[in-house]
């Protein structure tokens, strides 16, 4: 039986963009079935292809489950760079990058829960790239917070780690909860509390 949402067969696409397609149905699949119900036919039916089309651009289920995880992590890193970047303003800071994280549980299909909910973490290679994309949007915070104030780059660390936990954890549970606070509330909210903890620590003085 044909799946529901699946593609045309019999159009013929440049190598790229037949691989951004698959890498779509991949990840429509992944996400409503996760890793171990999922299935390389389905996959394969859903992008409108032949299951060898489909082992041309990956050669298994977790290489192919693997480079949706390197997309979907890079895009949550750029998202707190891009709102760590966009003023110079702390408390504004603060809020944006809460608001990267509302934003990236909300977007995309639910690809989020690939890289934050994945039944799969007992794999070494999934484990490495869950654990990367946390620290290295840890990281992203920590340079800032140890620029702006006299606390060592261990201390900053753990300061990070807390406020982009605390981003994720609860960006989705406002989605899990039906969204029933509008998202600008929610946003307003966390970040208000992030704020008036970072807020307290001592800024190091200006030249």
């Amino acid at each position: 039986m044909e799946q529901t949402g699946a593609r045309p067969r019999g159009t013929r696409l440049p190598r790229r963009a037949r691989r951004t397609q698959l890498l779509g149905a991949a990840q429509e699949v992944f996400v409503a079935e996760g890793y171990h119900a999922a299935a390389m036919d389905d996959i394969a039916e859903r992008a409108g292809v032949s299951k060898p089309v489909l082992y041309q651009h990956f050669p298994g289920k977790l290489e192919l489950y693997l480079a949706l995880l390197d997309q979907h992590c890079e895009a949550l890193v750029q998202h707190v760079r891009e709102a760590l970047a966009s003023t110079s303003d702390n408390k504004l800071r603060v809020a944006a990058t809460m608001d990267a994280y509302f934003d990236y549980v909300e977007r995309d299909g639910g690809a989020f829960r690939l890289v934050f909910e994945s039944d799969l973490t007992n794999e070494p290679a999934v484990r490495e790239r869950v654990d990367s994309v946390s620290r290295d949007c840890a990281e992203l915070v920590c340079a800032v917070i140890a620029e702006d104030t006299d606390l060592p780059h261990d201390q900053s660390m753990l300061l990070a780690v807390s406020l982009c936990g605390m981003a994720q954890i609860t960006a989705r549970h406002w989605l899990s909860s039906g969204q029933e606070i509008p998202r600008e509330t929610a946003k307003t909210l966390t970040g208000a509390l992030a704020w008036r903890g970072i807020a307290g620590f001592p800024m190091q003085p200006q030249d």
